[in-house]
């Protein structure tokens, strides 16, 4: 029996054999076993043998590695994961979590980005959640159109970002899935606790807009309060549904990553892997090559090449490291070079020649 809880009222679902087979988190595929096979009515509905997930995921390898090693290789390799993860997840967090270093560039970066790219044409099934600025006012009701009470992980983009290649609008929808993916092979979260999103807020990718296979809303993206409106009821009705999850932001703009992260990062468990996340990383690698070379990070001087979320969230973190280390913030902020395309970052006022000045990074 499956339990599926609403708001208004708890239905009581018996699965079937069927059922059973055409949902990726409950199928194993032929690693059932003959009482398993009784117990859950599927006799009949799989071939006699019994083959374990061990074998299945030698089978899936072997598939893997007869493809070869070129470009065009890793992404009929994704191809080849995509279609298992939307069967089997059992199998396919199994192949992950026993080839993790063979495989993760497959199911992230640098594959991904070319998942993004043509996640229009090969759609097959959704996975994940999409909040539209056509659902607007409907966000609280739609959270609980997720069959799972029980999610720990949300993993959410605007698509404004991806990688880098931009913005991609909907189509961004490959980072949270490939990104839970890793978190639930290497961190050991289950399947059913993780949930990928995208705010669909439009795309100015003109050549999105007018791809027939564009799966979001072909239209300008939405700025200024609109755009924080529409984050701000995402926000409040995830947490009414699941008070104790984890909302992960993930490639957002600059100029929306960092106002978003201020906004909520003292009213919800919430983090931003670009800006938090690879600078925690980068600061612990800065921090134990000082020890190796024997120098302290006070004594140290960085340039940034590259002011986006990343970069400046590097840039922040290695500040938090030289305050704690005794620097005062000033000191720290004045041992920084932060350089773009068009040259190093200066005074916000535009002195000193800065050519940033105008797009607001000084």
């Amino acid at each position: 029996m499956c339990e599926n809880k609403t708001r208004s009222k708890t239905l009581i679902v018996k699965k079937t054999g069927m059922d059973i087979i055409h949902d990726p988190l409950w199928n194993k595929g032929m690693a059932c076993s003959i009482p398993e096979r009784d117990r859950l009515n599927l006799r009949g509905l799989l071939p006699p043998r019994v083959r374990t997930l061990d074998e299945q995921a030698a089978r899936i390898m072997r598939q893997l590695r007869d493809e070869g090693e070129d470009a065009e290789a890793r992404i009929r390799k994704n191809l080849i994961l995509q279609d298992l993860h939307n069967r089997n997840e059992t199998l396919y967090h199994r192949v992950l979590v026993e080839h993790m270093e063979e495989l993760a560039p497959l199911v992230y970066t640098p594959t991904v980005g070319y998942v993004c790219q043509q996640f229009g044409s090969q759609f097959r099934r959704s996975r994940g959640m999409y909040f539209s600025r056509e659902d607007r006012g409907q966000f609280s009701s739609m959270v609980y159109n997720w069959p799972h009470d029980d999610v720990h992980v949300i993993c959410v983009t605007d698509g404004s970002r991806i990688l880098g290649l931009g913005d991609l609008g909907a189509h961004g929808m490959g980072i949270p899935i490939g990104k839970l993916a890793l978190y639930v092979a290497a961190g050991g979260i289950a399947p059913h606790r993780v949930l990928p999103v995208v705010v669909d807020v439009g795309t100015n990718n003109k050549e999105l807009l007018a791809d027939p296979e564009y799966v979001g809303v072909p239209e300008p993206r939405l700025e200024g309060d609109e755009y924080f409106d529409m984050l701000d009821e995402f926000m409040q009705a995830v947490f009414e549904r699941w008070p104790k999850v984890v909302v992960q932001f993930e490639d957002f703009e600059t100029s929306k990553a960092i106002p978003l992260l201020s906004k909520y990062r003292e009213q919800y468990r919430c983090f931003n892997d670009d800006i938090q996340g690879t600078g925690c990383v980068t600061l612990a690698g800065v921090v134990a090559a000082a020890r190796q070379a024997g120098v302290k990070l006070t004594d140290m001087s960085f340039l940034c090449a590259g002011a986006g979320s990343a970069g400046l969230g590097v840039c922040l973190q290695i500040v938090d490291g030289m305050v704690e280390a005794g620097m005062t913030r000033e000191e720290a902020m004045n041992r920084f070079v932060v350089c773009t395309s068009q040259g190093a970052i200066g005074a916000a006022d535009g002195k000193h020649g800065d050519p940033n000045h105008k797009r607001g990074l000084g």
